[in-house]
């Protein structure tokens, strides 16, 4: 596993009792566009930007974002672990602090629903429970859209072998594609921190 530090330092910054993420310095290219994309997101159909998934999710904690490049062992142990696929060896993750504590880690899922793409931010606990999940894009129609509440479902969640569709987790009427979509998703991330939790030090 190799980990990229992507030179941005986010956190809760007071100003006039709100909070806001801060950039310390400049992104290299490709950081800031997978950083800034989902801004344009706050269009589709509700969906929220991951600056402010993060710091509603992690308020006042430190936000570092990180790309790890996995090896082709931890590839194939995480689809083991997941029993999804796992089609790319590049993961776009934050880690949220305070101080010298880890406050939790959040992790991008990018995927196909039917034909087009959503994005999900799912955060995680410092224990490697589910936090939060967050639609930061969503380019199906509106309609097939898991809404909040139905996300729920996954807040505490560890992986395990109920943590399937018809099984702990409801189905969406209507939209049983995102919902298979979205349980993918969220045993990858899950099984993605077992990993890289579990798995030693990374290699800089």
């Amino acid at each position: 596993m190799f980990v990229r530090h992507d030179s941005l330092s986010a956190g809760g910054v007071a100003s006039g009792g709100s909070e806001r993420m801060v950039m310390r310095r400049a992104l290299p290219v490709v950081a800031l566009l997978w950083l800034l994309a989902p801004r344009v997101a706050l269009a589709q159909g509700g969906s929220i930007s991951r600056e402010e998934a993060l710091s509603g999710v992690f308020p006042g904690a430190v936000i570092k974002a990180e790309q790890v490049f996995l090896t082709k062992e931890q590839m194939f142990r995480i689809g083991e672990l997941a029993r999804v696929d796992v089609e790319s060896g590049l993961i776009a993750r934050y880690v949220a602090t305070k101080g010298d504590e880890v406050e939790g880690r959040a992790y991008v899922d990018t995927h196909i629903v039917r034909t087009k793409r959503e994005s999900l931010l799912i955060s995680l606990t410092a224990d490697g429970a589910v936090k939060r999940i967050d639609v930061t894009a969503f380019l199906e129609p509106s309609e097939y859209r898991a809404n909040g509440r139905w996300l729920r479902q996954y807040d505490n969640r560890h992986l395990d072998d109920d943590l399937q569709v018809r099984r702990a987790i409801r189905s969406i009427a209507g939209a049983t594609l995102t919902g298979s979509a979205t349980n993918a998703a969220v045993r990858r991330v899950l099984a993605t921190d077992q990993v890289l939790e579990g798995g030693g030090g990374a290699t800089p």
